[in-house]
């Protein structure tokens, strides 16, 4: 019984991570394609702190292949909207200086 619970869980626990990672796709979308400030920067740096510190640990200290692999990706996927939030944020001030 144990056995079963503790395969489930880490069947839900890849899902989680995956389903995690699809919920930056709206964002990303925003400020990539449409342009829109749809992220707090600081929010995502502090969270991409976060995710690096995560992203180490995983790999240093609880070597799990799937604790890796979400990590590695939501440190990307936090990364990407930070690097897009910043970049989307300078193009509307350089627009708003610019008129």
């Amino acid at each position: 019984m144990k056995e079963l619970f503790l395969d489930g869980l880490s069947i839900a626990y890849g899902f989680a991570g995956m389903l995690c990672c699809m919920a930056y796709i709206p964002t990303i979308r925003d400020l990539y394609l449409h342009k829109i400030i749809s992220a707090n920067a600081t929010t995502y740096l502090l969270w991409t702190i976060t995710a690096l510190i995560t992203l180490l640990y995983s790999l240093f200290i609880l070597p799990d292949m799937k604790f890796i692999v979400i990590s590695i990706a939501n440190f990307i996927f936090c990364s990407l909207i930070l690097f897009l939030s910043i970049k989307t944020t300078k193009r509307q001030i350089e627009k708003k200086g610019s008129r």
